[in-house]
C-alpha cells in the first residue's frame, strides 16, 4: 500500500485525500455535537431527526421540530386535561417525544417509498366523516366553506390541515406494511373470548385497612425513634407565619365624597362605545312542541302530527296558548313557562323555526312547523328590528358604570396616598390622621383568615412575597383597600415531638400499614387454605365476609375494585378454590370461587369474528409499537436524532432530580 501511494499517480492520491478528508469531517461532525447547527435556527429548535444512511444522516432528508410547535401542542394538552401550569415542562417532554417518533416514522415511510399523492388525499377526503362534511350528497361545498370548516373545527389553515392528513395517511400505510402479515390462530381467539366472557360468583373475606390502622399503636419510644429517622421530612413541618399590621377603609370612608359623572363624560362614553348598544333583529316567541323520534316510522310521525293539529285547532277556537303549552308541550325547557322562549336573534334556532318566527307579526300564531325535533306551533309576542339604542335609553347604565369606575379609581388613589403617608410617618399616625382603625394580627399562615376583612387572601399572598421592613403595601380586601406592612416573620421549622405527636402517629401508621395489611392477608389466605374454609378463617382473624354477584372482568366489586385490574387471577380459578392474597388500596382480600360460568360454544361461535378483529387489532398494535421503539433506538444509536437543551428530561415539582 505504501509503495502504491509512493508512485507518481496524482489521480489516485487525490482520491485518497478526498476519502481521508471525508472521514475526518465525519469524525468531527460525530464527535462535536451541533457543529453544523445554525445558532439562530437552533434557538427555536427542539430536535432534528435525519433520515438516510451514514453520510445522509448529516446531509440527507431531515425533519425539524420547533420549540414553539412542542409548546403549543403541550399547552393544548394541558387545557384539554385541565392540568396546572407547572406540569408544562413535563408535558412538553412527552409531546416532544411523540413528535420525534412521528418524524422517525415519516422519514422511514419516505425511505420505503410510501408516498402520498394529491389523488390519495382527494380520495381520503371523499370518505368517512370528512366526506360527509366536505362532499355532502357528493357535492363539494366550495373552497371558502371548506377553509372555514377547517378553521372553525381545528383552528388551522386548510394547507396545514391537508399536510397533517397526508402525514396521517403515510403513517397508516407504514403501519399496514409492518403489521399486514399479523395473524392469530383460532385457538387464541377462542381462549380470548373464553377469558373475556367468563363470569364468576365468589365469597370474599375483607380485612379493612382503616380498621387495621387503628391497631397500630406504637409506644412513645418507637414514635420518637421514627421522628428522628425522618428528621428531614419534618424540617419544615411547621409552616412559615407572618405578623401584619394594617389599616383598612371601605367605600364610604374615602375623602372627597361620592364622585360625580358629567353629561359630557356620558356623551363621550356613548360615542366611543356605540357598538355595545346595537340591538339586532329579535323576536319574542312562545311555542308548543310535539316531539317525533329520529327516524320515526310513518305511524309514529302521523300520530305526532295529528296531536299537533288537534292542539292548533283548540288555539284557533280561542284556547289559551300558554295553558296548552304547559299541558301538552314536549319541550322541557319552556313548558313550565307556557312555551315562553324569550327574545331570539336571527339564526338562534333551526332554519325552519327561524324563518316562521321572523315572518309572523306580534299576536299571530303559526300553522304546524316541522323541524328535526318534531311539530311546532309558534306564537309571536313582540318584534324588535335592528337598531342602536338612544343615549336617553342607556344613560342610566352608562352613568352607573362610569360612577363605579370613578369610585374604584378614587379608592385606589386614596390607598396610594395613605401608603405614602405611612412610609413617611407610620401606619399608626396615618390611621389616626384619617380616623381609621389600625389592626395588628397574630402570626398567620399564608392560607389563614385575616380578622376584620371580607377577603384577606390577596393581602396575605402579597405579604408572603415581601421582606420585613419593606415599605407599606396596598391590597384589595373585597370591600375596599388595605395598607399593610410585615411586622415579623417566623420561618418554617421543625416542631418538637410533643407539638407534632398526633401527626407523627398518623405518619407512622401510614408507613406501617401496608406491611401489616400484607402480613394479615397472607395469614388469612394460609389459614383458609389449610382448613379449606374461608368463612372459618375470616371469623378467627376478624375479617368480614361478603358475596359478589355473578360478574365479569369489567365489574366493580365493593372493597375489591374493577376485577380486571385488581383481581384478574380469580377468573383462572375453578369453582370451590380459594385465592392467594389480594391487596387493594383499602383492604386485604381472600376469595373463594362459588360459581364459574364460561361462554358456551354457541356464544363463542357467534362472537368469533368480532373477537378475531379485536385480538388482531391488539396484535397489530403490539407489533407496530415494537417496530417504532426499535426504529427510534436505531436512529438514536446512529446519531440521527439531535436534541437541544430544551428537549432534556424535565422533572415535576417535588420529584427527585
Amino acid at each position: 500500500m505504501i509503495r502504491f501511494l509512493q508512485k507518481d499517480n496524482r489521480v489516485i492520491k487525490g482520491i485518497f485525500i478526498v476519502i481521508i478528508s471525508l472521514a475526518v469531517i465525519t469524525m468531527v461532525i460525530t464527535l462535536v455535537p451541533g457543529i453544523f447547527q445554525d445558532s439562530a435556527g437552533a434557538a427555536d429548535t427542539y430536535a432534528t431527526v435525519r433520515g438516510g444512511g451514514i453520510l445522509s444522516r448529516f446531509f440527507g432528508p431531515s425533519s425539524e421540530i420547533s420549540n414553539a410547535q412542542v409548546q403549543q401542542a403541550a399547552s393544548r394538552q394541558l387545557q384539554q386535561q385541565r392540568l396546572p401550569d407547572f406540569v408544562l415542562p413535563f408535558m412538553m417532554q412527552r409531546v416532544g417525544q411523540g413528535l420525534i417518533q412521528q418524524s422517525v416514522m415519516l422519514l422511514e415511510a419516505d425511505r420505503l417509498g410510501l408516498k402520498v399523492t394529491k389523488e390519495d388525499l382527494r380520495q381520503f377526503l371523499h370518505t368517512g366523516q370528512f366526506g360527509m362534511a366536505i362532499f355532502p350528497n357528493g357535492q363539494y361545498i366550495g373552497d371558502d366553506k371548506y377553509s372555514s370548516l377547517v378553521q372553525d373545527n381545528f383552528g388551522i389553515s386548510r394547507e396545514d390541515f391537508e399536510n397533517q392528513l397526508k402525514k396521517e395517511i403515510q403513517m397508516n400505510r407504514l403501519r399496514e406494511m409492518v403489521t399486514g402479515s399479523a395473524t392469530v390462530s383460532d385457538g387464541e381467539i377462542r381462549d380470548t373470548y373464553r377469558q373475556q366472557g367468563t363470569k364468576i360468583k365468589f365469597a370474599y373475606a375483607v380485612l379493612s385497612a382503616d380498621e387495621l390502622r387503628k391497631q397500630i399503636n406504637p409506644s412513645d419510644g418507637e414514635l420518637q425513634a421514627f421522628f428522628k429517622q425522618n428528621a428531614g421530612k419534618y424540617a419544615t413541618a411547621v409552616p412559615e407565619t407572618r405578623k401584619l399590621q394594617y389599616i383598612v377603609f371601605g367605600e364610604g370612608q374615602v375623602a372627597g365624597g361620592a364622585p360625580q359623572v358629567t353629561a359630557a363624560e356620558i356623551q363621550q362614553y356613548y360615542s366611543q362605545h356605540k357598538k355595545e348598544f346595537e340591538t339586532p333583529d329579535q323576536v319574542r316567541v312562545r311555542h308548543i312542541l310535539i316531539k317525533t323520534a329520529p327516524g320515526a316510522d310513518g305511524a309514529a310521525n302521523t300520530a305526532a302530527q295529528q296531536k299537533a293539529e288537534a292542539i292548533l285547532k283548540e288555539i284557533k277556537a280561542g284556547a289559551n296558548f300558554s295553558e296548552l303549552a304547559k299541558k301538552s308541550s314536549d319541550d322541557p325547557g319552556s313548558k313550565a313557562q307556557g312555551g315562553e322562549l324569550g327574545f331570539l336573534k336571527r339564526g338562534a334556532t333551526v332554519p325552519e323555526f327561524d324563518k316562521v318566527a321572523f315572518t309572523l307579526n306580534p299576536g299571530q300564531t303559526s300553522g304546524l312547523v316541522k323541524t328535526q325535533f318534531g311539530y311546532h306551533i309558534l306564537q309571536v309576542e313582540e318584534k324588535q328590528t335592528a337598531h342602536t339604542r338612544t343615549l336617553d335609553e342607556v344613560r342610566p347604565v352608562i352613568e352607573a358604570s362610569l360612577t363605579r369606575q370613578k369610585e374604584v379609581q378614587q379608592q385606589q388613589n386614596f390607598a396610594q396616598q395613605l401608603a405614602v403617608e405611612a412610609q413617611k410617618t407610620s401606619l399608626q399616625k396615618t390611621a389616626e390622621a384619617h380616623h381609621l382603625q389600625i389592626v395588628t394580627t397574630d402570626f398567620l399562615e399564608q392560607n389563614a383568615v385575616v380578622p376584620g376583612l371580607a377577603d384577606g387572601s390577596k393581602m396575605l399572598t402579597q405579604a408572603f412575597g415581601v421582606k420585613p421592613g419593606t415599605a407599606p403595601q396596598v391590597s384589595t380586601t373585597g370591600e375596599g383597600f388595605a395598607i399593610f406592612r410585615v411586622e415579623g416573620v417566623n420561618a418554617a421549622h421543625a416542631p418538637t415531638f410533643d407539638q407534632h405527636k398526633t401527626h407523627i402517629l398518623e405518619d407512622y401508621r401510614a408507613q406501617m400499614l401496608p406491611q401489616l395489611l400484607a402480613s394479615k392477608t397472607t395469614a388469612l389466605s394460609e389459614k383458609a387454605h389449610s382448613e379449606n374454609d374461608l368463612e372459618k378463617a375470616a371469623k378467627e382473624l376478624g375479617a368480614t365476609v361478603k358475596t359478589s354477584d355473578l360478574v365479569g372482568q369489567d365489574a366493580q366489586v365493593p372493597d375489591v375494585g374493577q376485577l380486571a385490574s385488581a383481581a384478574p387471577t380469580l377468573f383462572k380459578l375453578p369453582a370451590g378454590s380459594i385465592s392467594q392474597p389480594i391487596n387493594s388500596a383499602h383492604a386485604g382480600i381472600v376469595a373463594r370461587i362459588i360459581d364459574r360460568q364460561e361462554p358456551t360454544p354457541e356464544e363463542t361461535a357467534k362472537n368469533f369474528a368480532q373477537t378475531r378483529d379485536s385480538v388482531l387489532d391488539q396484535r397489530r398494535e403490539e407489533i407496530f409499537a415494537v417496530f417504532v421503539t426499535s426504529l427510534e433506538q436505531k436512529y438514536q444509536k446512529e446519531g440521527r436524532i439531535r436534541l437541544t437543551k430544551k428537549a432534556q428530561p424535565a422533572t415535576l415539582p417535588g420529584s427527585p432530580s
